[in-house]
């Protein structure tokens, strides 16, 4: 992966890629889980920085209106790449400021280091530095009452608590007993040196979020994880047992690719950068494009966490481990013990489940939306991606995967966007038809996404108004008073 560029050039380098991107990441990360499954705050984090770099920005194209703010036309000889990125600089202050004001002194030094004056507040219009305030000022107000709790300020005056859910989501099942097992069961995951943490279901309220591509995602349903019905023993056994072949037959390929579209960053975010280089984008192709693929993926996740609200889908770990509890199973065995013969009770999952019901599967749809959107704007199938894991430099299995240097290449987006989707069957933590229906549904998003930067782009797109936030007596009624624990029955003799 890249670093933040040093000694950085305003007239030929990218700010938004080689600073403000790389730059921002180690202080995400200490805000997302270790295996990176709050894709939610991720893909939040993202589409307010890509859309405060287009909407900074698009004053020095053609055409191009803003989302949030309409700024006029700057004369094409001001189109500068110093001019730009100096716009994306001050539009990416404020966001950072906002969505992370606890690093405040990190922003400021990004600015500093540069030689910009992070308290330069002008709101001139006609130079880059008022260009960025107030596009960024205008993303942040646009987006602070969105559905997803920023401040966790909703239905709570006092010891307000940021993203915290105010669906009142309650699991039917718990870490220690599985009372239904069509239902997700949170799972109980290593945090450090005897140190564990039961799941909560992260910001179920993200179904509630306003999208950008589209008025509700209410307008879409994926039909039901029938096989994921207990009731249905046959599919429900059959789904759980190829997972478990899957898991008994694990290459050191396999393991690297679920290591890597596990960790969006290494997987989305290098897809972006790797064909930004291999495009030579000019710097406000590079704005589009990176707004619209983010875009992309934020609208198809409030889908997603739609669906996964409404079906509460059980994970594979939980039904192989009541499948097969007292049976001898052929299956990987842990960091340094390749494929052994265990107990179903002691099966796990080659990746950590994340936060979230099993079904559908986000990081295939999140894939499956990027992939198109990317198709689109480019047109055509054509992407590069070349990343080498060293020997041994495996997250989940150090010193032993892989057992060679290997190179994981990507020459079209629809290979990325398919073996994003199998590497969740691949890492244990989804059944084959979870994937399978995203990768059907979710192009749809990329679609959307891209009509939408068209009408942009094309300055054709109406100023969006700020987002209003949830009044909690107007949430969608499976929303209201935890419904979720509602659903279903007990049954601990299924087998």
């Amino acid at each position: 992966m890249a670093q933040v560029k040093q000694d950085f050039d305003f007239d030929v380098d990218n700010a938004a890629l080689d600073v403000v991107g790389f730059g921002s990441l180690p202080a995400l990360r200490e805000h997302v889980s270790a295996n990176y499954g709050d894709a939610s705050l991720v893909f939040r984090y993202a589409i307010l920085l890509t859309n405060a770099w287009y909407d900074a920005t698009a004053a020095y194209h053609p055409t191009a209106v803003g989302v949030y703010s309409h700024l006029g036309r700057r004369p094409q000889s001001e189109a500068t790449n110093r001019n730009i990125n100096i716009a994306v600089f001050y539009a990416s202050y404020h966001v950072l400021n906002s969505y992370m004001p606890t690093y405040k002194p990190t922003w400021r030094k990004l600015l500093l280091d540069v030689g910009l004056d992070p308290d330069n507040n002008s709101t001139d219009i006609t130079t880059p530095i008022g260009l960025g305030n107030v596009a960024g000022k205008a993303v942040v107000a646009g987006r602070l009452n969105d559905g997803m709790n920023q401040y966790g300020d909703v239905g709570r005056t006092y010891n307000q608590t940021p993203y915290a859910d105010y669906t009142n989501y309650k699991p039917v099942n718990t870490a220690y007993k599985l009372r239904n097992p069509s239902r997700w069961q949170p799972d109980m995951q290593r945090k450090g040196l005897g140190l564990y943490k039961i799941q909560q279901f992260v910001t179920p309220q993200f179904a509630l979020a306003e999208p950008y591509s589209y008025e509700d995602p209410r307008d879409f349903e994926m039909p039901p994880p029938h096989n994921s019905n207990h009731r249905n023993r046959r599919a429900y056994r059959q789904q759980a047992k190829e997972v478990l072949d899957v898991s008994a037959n694990l290459t050191d390929e396999l393991k690297l690719k679920a290591e890597l579209f596990d960790d969006k960053f290494s997987s989305l975010s290098y897809s972006v950068a790797s064909n930004t280089t291999a495009r030579n984008l000019p710097l406000l192709d590079f704005m589009q494009f990176e707004f619209v693929v983010n875009m992309a993926t934020f609208d198809a996740g409030i889908f997603v966490w739609q669906e996964k609200y409404r079906y509460d889908a059980v994970r594979p770990f939980s039904a192989i481990q009541k499948l097969f509890k007292d049976n001898l199973v052929e299956a990987w065995g842990g960091p340094g013990k390749g494929t052994v013969t265990m107990k179903g009770s002691d099966w796990k999952s080659y990746l950590e489940e994340a936060d979230h019901p099993e079904y559908p599967s986000a990081s295939t749809c999140f894939c499956y939306a990027h992939a198109q959107a990317a198709r689109l704007y480019f047109g055509d199938d054509n992407m590069v991606f070349n990343l080498t894991y060293p020997a041994g430099k495996s997250r989940i299995d150090p010193g032993v995967t892989p057992a060679k240097d290997t190179l994981i290449t990507y020459n079209t987006w629809s290979k990325f966007a398919q073996e994003c989707g199998q590497s969740r069957v691949w890492g244990g933590v989804h059944f084959q038809a979870a994937v399978d229906e995203s990768a059907e549904f979710c192009p749809m998003f990329g679609n959307l996404a891209f009509d939408y930067m068209t009408k942009l782009v094309n300055g054709t797109a109406e100023l969006r108004a700020p987002s209003k936030g949830r009044d909690l007596d107007t949430l969608p009624e499976r929303f209201k008073f935890g419904k979720s624990s509602d659903k279903g029955d007990d049954d601990e003799d299924e087998s």
